[in-house]
């Protein structure tokens, strides 16, 4: 069938009856049309969504031919080559070829911005025109400027720490850790000074950007609960982002199951192997695997709840998770409601309560004379600890305006060096896996042209 004489309503119509991914370039869902057509040819088969969710490697009867099988392992094994040839894309070894295939595919994601723009140009109107709206009630003067400039102020600051969140988590190759390089720090600070200024109110401005202590304490002793309602915004919005930010691999094993076909991702195949070894004797399998299975199997026996609790915990594995929903089909905002409620709720709490208890003021205090009683390195290392302490106390109760005088200190000079490597090799690491993403669309269109070659 020749898709390119149809429209694009016509595509979305056709790929919605087949149960499959509707957004996109106009050539991609001609692509995506051809290739299950394909599958479906050599399968034998009418394009249907209840065959699509079987995928192309089970046969009508449910169970995979070995003609299939030995086909689905030479494709892995052909992910797993051309995986390895792009991991070698990186500016460390290939420097050139990298920043080339960076710009080619940063003008590819531009160009089909602007298609996706062109194609939803209504929408585009309407939000600019509301926009418009905004800016001229943003600079109009009035008395309703006091509403506004306190909305555009927690505005900024939630979609700040949002970002944060989502940095954290999906981080395009590997996540930027922002509780340890921001969150946590803020957090630790404003336990330090709620404790020494036995008060949280602290003014605005200039806090957040400087805390300095009121100049009338409370009469109410400074408690933990009291720190942890006013750091909960931040720590809540951080957490949003972090679930935001799990969203990619639950949307990718989602597209998975509908569409038959099984993506070049690295993750996604580690998912298929455990799946493989659900028949297996727990007794012959390593620990990883055991974990593993057991978090597959909570997610997909218990649902929300068994969500709910991969998500409350620190769990470097819960990519697995939303992997399981996807493949599964399970509804987005039980996926979505569970993590969120998991990680900007539950774990934020366990996480805000740890850094404020090991922050308070006693707490440091026994720590610090903890450190001057290791032999030999605890003196040296405990006079910086208690200088740097001395001068964040002097500093909160300084005046609004008022200069302080900064001191070195080799805590505050590390500290800044390392969020400066950390950021580098972040950006780093989006450079190469941009680059590797563009190797990769070389990759799927020298398959595709393949499969046309050996069709024919």
């Amino acid at each position: 069938m020749d898709y390119s004489k149809f429209k694009v309503s016509q595509l979305k119509k056709e790929l919605k009856k087949r149960g499959l991914r509707v957004t996109g370039l106009k050539q991609e869902m001609i692509n995506r049309l051809k290739e299950t057509d394909q599958m479906f040819q050599q399968n034998n088969l009418t394009p249907g969504i209840g065959e699509l969710i079987k995928g192309p490697r089970q046969s009508q009867r449910g169970t995979p031919s070995p003609l299939e099988s030995e086909d689905h392992h030479e494709i892995r094994e052909q992910h797993r080559l051309e995986r390895e040839e792009r991991a070698k894309i990186t500016l460390l070894k290939k420097p050139l070829t990298t920043m080339m295939y960076f710009g080619l595919e940063l003008w590819v994601i531009l160009v089909g911005w602007c298609h996706r723009l062109w194609l939803n140009r209504k929408k585009v109107l309407v939000t600019s025109l509301l926009v418009v709206s905004m800016l001229v009630l943003y600079h109009l003067e009035g008395s309703h400027q006091v509403y506004v400039q306190r909305m555009r102020k927690q505005t900024v600051w939630c979609l700040y720490w949002i970002g944060l969140g989502v940095l954290s988590s999906v981080g395009l190759g590997t996540g930027l850790h922002t509780f340890l390089l921001y969150l946590g720090p803020h957090i630790a600070s404003v336990t330090l000074a709620a404790f020494e200024c036995q008060s949280v109110d602290f003014p605005e401005p200039p806090y957040p950007d400087e805390i300095v202590c009121p100049s009338e304490q409370s009469t109410y002793p400074m408690t933990v609960w009291n720190v942890i309602s006013k750091v909960r915004l931040e720590a809540f919005m951080w957490g949003a982002g972090t679930a935001i930010g799990e969203l990619p691999p639950y949307f990718m094993a989602k597209a998975a199951r509908l569409s038959g076909y099984e993506p070049d991702n690295e993750d996604y195949e580690e998912f298929e192997a455990i799946m493989e070894h659900m028949s297996e004797d727990p007794q012959q399998q390593d620990f990883a695997t055991r974990v593993k299975l057991g978090i597959q199997r909570l997610v997909q026996r218990v649902g929300f709840f068994g969500i709910l609790a991969c998500a409350s915990i620190p769990n470097p594995l819960f990519d697995l998770a939303g992997i399981t929903c996807g493949h599964f089909l399970v509804p987005f905002w039980t996926f979505f409601g569970a993590t969120l409620i998991g990680k900007a709720v539950i774990k934020m709490h366990i996480q805000k309560l740890f850094v404020i208890l090991t922050f308070s003021e006693h707490h440091v205090e026994a720590l610090v004379d903890l450190l001057g009683k290791i032999p030999k390195v605890g003196p040296p290392l405990q006079a910086p600890f208690r200088d740097y302490l001395e001068k964040q106390k002097h500093k909160l109760h300084h005046k609004p305006g008022e200069s302080v005088t900064q001191g070195t200190n080799w805590l505050s000079w590390i500290f800044e060096k390392l969020i400066i490597i950390m950021v580098v090799y972040f950006v780093i690491s989006i450079v190469n896996s941009l680059a590797q993403r563009y190797a990769k669309r070389l990759h799927d269109k020298k398959r595709e042209t393949q499969n046309h070659l050996h069709a024919q």
